[in-house]
């Protein structure tokens, strides 16, 4: 049974609702659908699926994109009605033939709906009269194949009846000269006459013919190896030689007492004072503001000269492609837009998302959901169809990256200040992605707002990890709280929490060890030490070059945390760091795939070696770096 019909503006007014169904929905489904779905670029999809104590909704709906509107349907999951895409559309045409949009209130709607419930009733009645017949036909006649087919060798005909292969159907192999086909082992068989006309091939059936026919011939190797080398005899054809390039030899290093200035720039170690006192503050006062109280002006600008450059370089040729077709249609304009016209320009803006490194299954959900937004909507005169899916993907791609909270560390540090205990911020990911280094760096931003920082050395795994962090700790002159190696990462945690707690410090940053998201034991200690802590931030640390992976590593980073945490309701990933973001270009599709995958903003982008190489995640320039 249907459970409910809504019809609503994109603004969020609703016009019509069902006053058929009595019952009141449990939960949420249509607030959820909306915040989980539409606006996060996934109305592409068929359905979603809502769980609620004591309920399981489906929800369906579609879009009148010229008018604003839209249709949403929400039913038991268990009953699977046929009917509701029909309904869907008529609703839809019916309703948009009244719909005013200085009008709120449609109650002469009702009897419409009615009808057309009726109507889409009795056309599912008669599909299922239809087509479960032929499919409880097929059923029945597949289970007599099987419990009588296996050793006769029965088979179906073209009509679906069975068919048992006896002697006529010797006659007919032998006739139509009958092959074996794979996957029909065990359904047909061959003749005595088949077998006598095959070769000593025929042993393994049509697998080694076609083994042997992409297999490669050594012998013509061989052949043409001789005949490329020696040809025929007195007429050996020998390739002019290339003069052999000069090897660059290394030159020397000379080790004697006299300095050199060359190699005074590879000395990076730690100055020692006349006291013998190591100067462990001079690396800290050398970096400067760290970039992210700097604002990417520039950035943006150029980007934007890059963009005017790259279109006037491409006027010639989109003056090629079809210039006058595509003038005429913009300037007379189009009725409504269709999924056929959308189609090629969609294609090419898919390929330009993969090419920015954006993971294939994210870029195709986000073409099917432009798709949705603008399918029906009408396209107005001096407007080409590719501009207008641009800009539709490029309000998507913006809506996605824009961060849906605040992302204002220092407010809620100051906040848990008030409260007199630690803001705990714990970074996790996979293994090599930079964790240590860039905890580092948003200690050094944290420092530079007057913010007092404690590091924990919870990586208890990986054989040197509490030394690098202490290195950096000395570096920047910040307590660091170890317990050694093999000690369990939780306890670590929690025992870091309470020291800092005595000693009045700001701001905790847990360091872990680097996991894949495949490896249950490991993951299981992080899922107990976010339950252990309940850090206030839990951050994803992941390269900026990965592509498909990071679908996987985020997606399976947040399942695990969610079934293996003993809470009902677990701590998934708060936000996310971007590392290596200075070594991919114009490759940032890596951003996109994980805002999409996890819902969770980019809060931190590293940006180099130094501890100011920290910024701020620039989404307009992200944006047309993407459709760049």
């Amino acid at each position: 049974m249907l459970e409910q019909l809504l019809i609503f503006t994109r603004g969020g007014l609703i016009l019509w609702s069902c006053k058929e169904f009595g019952n009141a929905l449990k939960g949420s489904p249509i607030d959820t659908l909306i915040r989980s779905c539409l606006l996060e670029e996934r109305s592409g999809a068929a359905s979603y699926n809502y769980d609620a104590p004591g309920a399981a909704y489906s929800l369906k709906w579609t879009f009148h994109n010229d008018l604003g509107l839209v249709f949403v349907a929400v039913y038991q999951r268990i009953l699977h009605l046929l009917y509701v895409d029909d309904l869907l559309a008529m609703v839809k045409h019916e309703f948009s033939q009244i719909y005013d949009p200085s009008k709120t209130f449609y109650g002469d709607f009702d009897e419409t709906f009615r009808q057309l419930k009726v109507e889409a009733e009795a056309r599912a009645e008669d599909l299922k009269k239809v087509n479960p017949l032929g499919g409880g036909v097929n059923k029945k006649q597949h289970h007599k194949a099987g419990s009588e087919g296996g050793s006769v060798g029965g088979r179906k005909n073209g009509n679906g009846a069975l068919k048992n292969d006896g002697g006529d159907a010797d006659d007919a192999a032998g006739k139509k000269g009958h092959k074996l086909e794979n996957g029909h082992s065990n359904g047909n068989f061959v003749t005595a006459k088949d077998a006598n006309l095959k070769s000593s091939g025929s042993v393994n059936g049509k697998e080694n013919e076609s083994s042997n026919i992409g297999a490669f011939d050594v012998n013509k190797l061989q052949k043409l190896r001789s005949k490329g080398v020696s040809g025929k005899k007195g007429e050996a054809k020998v390739a002019p030689k290339a003069e052999p390039a000069k090897k660059t030899t290394k030159k020397n290093r000379v080790w004697d007492d006299s300095p050199r200035e060359q190699e005074s720039k590879l000395d990076f170690t730690d100055h020692v004072g006349d006291d013998g006192d190591r100067n462990v503050d001079f690396l800290a006062r050398e970096q400067g503001e760290s970039m992210m109280d700097k604002e990417e002006v520039l950035s943006s600008d150029s980007e934007t000269e890059e963009d005017e450059d790259d279109g006037k370089n491409n006027k010639p040729d989109a003056k090629k492609k079809g210039w006058f077709s595509s003038m005429f249609q913009s300037i007379a304009g189009k009725a409504n837009l269709e999924k056929s016209d959308l189609e090629p320009a969609l294609k090419a803006l898919k390929d330009r998302l993969m090419t920015k490194n954006v993971a294939e299954e994210i870029a195709e959900k986000l073409c099917e959901s432009v798709a949705a937004s603008l399918e029906g909507k009408k396209l107005g005169s001096f407007t080409r169809i590719s501009s207008t899916v641009q800009a539709a993907m490029e309000e998507a791609l913006i809506r996605i990256l824009t961060p849906r909270r605040s992302i204002d560390i220092l407010r809620d540090v100051h906040t848990a200040k008030e409260q007199r205990k630690p803001y705990v911020v714990v970074f996790v990911g996979v293994n090599g992605v930079g964790k240590s280094t860039n905890l580092a760096k948003v200690a050094y931003w944290l420092q530079e707002h007057n913010i007092s920082v404690m590091m924990a050395a919870c990586d208890t795994f990986r054989s040197g990890a509490v030394e690098q962090l202490r290195t950096h700790a000395r570096r920047l002159q910040i307590p660091i709280f170890e317990k050694g190696y093999e000690k369990d990462p939780a306890v670590v945690a929690k025992e870091a929490i309470q020291e800092a707690t005595r000693n009045g410090s700001d701001v905790v940053l847990v360091d872990t060890a680097g996991r894949m998201q495949d490896n249950e034991p490991l993951m299981r200690a992080l899922s107990k030490l976010i339950y252990l802590n309940n850090p206030d931030l839990v951050l994803f640390v992941g390269e900026a070059l990965v592509g498909n992976d990071a679908v996987d590593q985020l997606s399976k980073f947040n399942q695990k945390l969610a079934d293996l945490s003993t809470s009902s309701t677990p701590r998934l990933i708060d936000g996310i760091l971007l590392t290596k973001f200075d070594t991919i270009d114009d490759k940032v599709g890596a951003a996109l795939s994980m805002v999409y995958i996890s819902g969770a903003p980019v809060m931190f982008v590293g940006c180099g070696q130094s501890y100011t190489d920290l910024k701020k995640l620039n989404v307009k320039s992200i944006v047309k770096t993407l459709l760049k």
